[in-house]
This record gives C-alpha cells, sequence and structure tokens, in this order.
C-alpha cells in the first residue's frame, strides 16, 4: 500500500521501546520504520464504549504516540458485558477517566488526553484537528454524520464501524485530500440518516461482546495500516461481519454510490423488518401508572426478546416479540379493545404499534418509558438493564 498518511517517523526508539515492540520490529511492512511512524502518530478514538475500548487498548499497545479519547457518559454495570477497559470499580466515573487510566497503565509511554465532552458540529473540528486518524466508535448517526464532516473538511482518515446483535459493519474512509476522486464517506454509504426508530440501540436489541472486541480490534488495525503504510485498508470495501455464523463478506463502496449505501444498509438488523412501513404515525401514549390502572381493561403486550422478558413483565401482558408483530397480515390475534405495546424503552413498541395501525386496528398505544419506566414509576422491585 501506497503510503496515504503525512506521518513522520520519530528519530529515535528507547532500548526498553525496541524491547516492548520487538515483535512488530520483526514485521514486514512496520519494522522500524513503521513502529517509529507509529510512535509519532496521533488518534482520535471517538467513544470509549464497547469499539473504543479494545481499540484504545490495542492502539496503546502498538505504541501509538498520542491518543485522544473522547466521551461524555459515565460508566455504567451494563457496560461491563463487552467494555473492556473499564472495571467494576469504575461504576459512576466518567469513561473518559477510565480510559485514560488503562491506557497509561498498559503503555505509560504513550501520551494521552482526554475530552468529556459531546461532538457536536460546533466543537468536532477543533477537537478532531491535528491527529492523524480518527476511529469513530459512537453509538448514534448523529455524531457520525458530524465526525465524518469534520474528518472530510480536516483531511484526515476516519475508521468507522457500527454494531448490532451479532452483526458489524467496517470500512475506512479517506478524504480527497488524501484519495482524490476515489475518496469515501459516510454519505457515500448512508446518503439519508435512518430515522432513529428505524435502528435500535445496542440497548434496545443487545450486541454480543465478544464480537464488539473483534471489531475493535479491527479497526485498531486498520489505524496501525494506515500509519505505518503497510498492508491494503479497508478503502472502498464494507466488511460486514456475522458473528452468529462467523462469515464476513464485502460489499464496494463507490463515491457517491446510492446502490452501494443501500446494499450495505440491508446487511440484517440494519433496516425495517420485513412487513413494517416507514410511514410515520403518531401513537398516543399512556404512563406506566396508567398503565397499571387500566390492566383489567386492556391487552398489553411486550414486545422485548424472550431474554429480556424472562426479566420480569408488566402482570397478565402477553409476550410477542417486535419480529413476529411484524409478521402480522391482520389484526385478527388481538381481542376487541386498546392495546397497548412496551418495550424497554419506546422504540420497538413504537414500531409494532404503527405496523398494528397500518393492520386497521382502532385503538393502539404505547406505554411511555417501557419497561424502565414501569420500574421507576410502579414496580422498582423488578431489575433494571
Amino acid at each position: 500500500m501506497a503510503d496515504l498518511l503525512p506521518v513522520p517517523p520519530v528519530d529515535e526508539l528507547t532500548a526498553d521501546q525496541l524491547t516492548r515492540y520487538s515483535r512488530h520490529l520483526l514485521l514486514p511492512g512496520i519494522g522500524l520504520e513503521g513502529q517509529k511512524r507509529l510512535a509519532n502518530a496521533r488518534v482520535a478514538v471517538v467513544g470509549a464504549g464497547g469499539l473504543g475500548s479494545p481499540a484504545l487498548l490495542y492502539l496503546a499497545a502498538a505504541g501509538v504516540g498520542h491518543l485522544t479519547v473522547i466521551d461524555d457518559d459515565e460508566v455504567d454495570l451494563t457496560n461491563l458485558q463487552r467494555q473492556v477497559i473499564h472495571r467494576g470499580d469504575d461504576i459512576g466515573t466518567s469513561k473518559v477517566d477510565s480510559a485514560l487510566r488503562a491506557v497509561r497503565d498498559l503503555n505509560p509511554t504513550v501520551s494521552v488526553t482526554g475530552v468529556r465532552e459531546h461532538l457536536d458540529t460546533d466543537n468536532a473540528a477543533t477537537i478532531l484537528d491535528g491527529h492523524h486518524v480518527v476511529l469513530d466508535g459512537s453509538d448514534n448517526f448523529d455524531t457520525r454524520y458530524v465526525v465524518n464532516d469534520a474528518t472530510v473538511e480536516l483531511g484526515i482518515a476516519l475508521v468507522w464501524a457500527a454494531v448490532l446483535r451479532f452483526d458489524a459493519q467496517l470500512t475506512t474512509f479517506l478524504p480527497p485530500s488524501l484519495a482524490g476522486d476515489a475518496a469515501v464517506q459516510l454519505r457515500d454509504l448512508f446518503p439519508v440518516p435512518p430515522r432513529p426508530e428505524d435502528v435500535p440501540s445496542c440497548a434496545e436489541a443487545g450486541v454480543l461482546g465478544a464480537m464488539v472486541g473483534q471489531v475493535g480490534s479491527i479497526m485498531a488495525a486498520e489505524a496501525v495500516k494506515l500509519i505505518t503504510g503497510t498492508g491494503e485498508p479497508l478503502v472502498g470495501r464494507v466488511l460486514l461481519l456475522d458473528a452468529l455464523t462467523q462469515r464476513t463478506r464485502e460489499i464496494p463502496l463507490r463515491p457517491a454510490g446510492a446502490r452501494a449505501g443501500a446494499s450495505a444498509g440491508t446487511a440484517r438488523g440494519w433496516m425495517p423488518e420485513a412487513g413494517e412501513s416507514r410511514e410515520v404515525v403518531a401513537i398516543p401514549e399512556m404512563s406506566p401508572p396508567e398503565v397499571r390502572d387500566g390492566l383489567a381493561d386492556l391487552q398489553v403486550i411486550d414486545v422485548r426478546e424472550p431474554g429480556e422478558q424472562a426479566m420480569g413483565t408488566v402482570p397478565g401482558a402477553r409476550t410477542v416479540p417486535v419480529g413476529e408483530v411484524l409478521t402480522w397480515e391482520d389484526a385478527a390475534a388481538l381481542a376487541d379493545g386498546p392495546v397497548v405495546f412496551y418495550c424497554k424503552t419506546g422504540p420497538r413498541a413504537g414500531r409494532a404499534a404503527r405496523h398494528l395501525v397500518h393492520l386497521g386496528h382502532p385503538d393502539v398505544r404505547v406505554m411511555t418509558g417501557g419497561i424502565l419506566g414501569w420500574i421507576d414509576e410502579v414496580d422498582p422491585s423488578l431489575p433494571r438493564y
């Protein structure tokens, strides 16, 4: 691979660095020169979560000279299933602080700084400026587009990935200043951001922790390749990973390629499921106390997955995962009277409710806040997750 990034090598490595990175020094394509470039490289990692955790650890271990960690969140117990940079003792503390501690413990020769801010159009370019590579491990499209647009403006390579359930998408975007006419960006892959309700979060749909580690490691490897000028980066190619079958495939990505973007978007778990209408329908809501008081007259349906339902449901609720609801071709499975859907927080219930409205049911509602709202307002004995 031709050198894409202007990362000059440091003059010398110390004796300790030569020993620490000796396994890199043996690799054709990296060697002493590549390790010197790594020591002089500046990499920003957006998100110290599932993807950022392994990426930060492997970048620090690889000897990247400076790492910037960007995250405005705090460590939560549910994070520890996949966010391996954090410990139990870090719960309730800043993810940035936890990540800085882990990086310094692993490799004290790496300079690392933290930014406890949410990236937006006002601050992204300022925060990301001066880096050679950015890794985007964020979990929402608003931030992803902000990061993409800033890296295009600044001329910075962007390693991008997204995960959900057992699936992942990965690619590397290069701006025109580095790739010329062959430059690709997130807006070539997803020209129009999907609606939030069409792309459930990991908190709503779940994610395999070990797969997230696999993907974050690939992101770190992409950065190392870009910095050292070795191998072939994922430029113009989107890697699709299915951890459930442990199969991978690639689709091409071309500048302004609407068809390429559509192909990537149809990977399992990323777009509306079969039978779901994309038309926006306003659905009435009921608060958890209102649902509790009206249980005798309501058909309450829990559209979460079986593993979630096993942790507790609204008394008397019928359990039907949202994917099954979306296959209904009529409302014959329901009795007369009002129907109330709920999930963990709301998005899946909204999808199920809109589908039932399109089937012609006259009285469909969702429970505000989902089961977490029920726990907060009605039954705090149920476990939060």
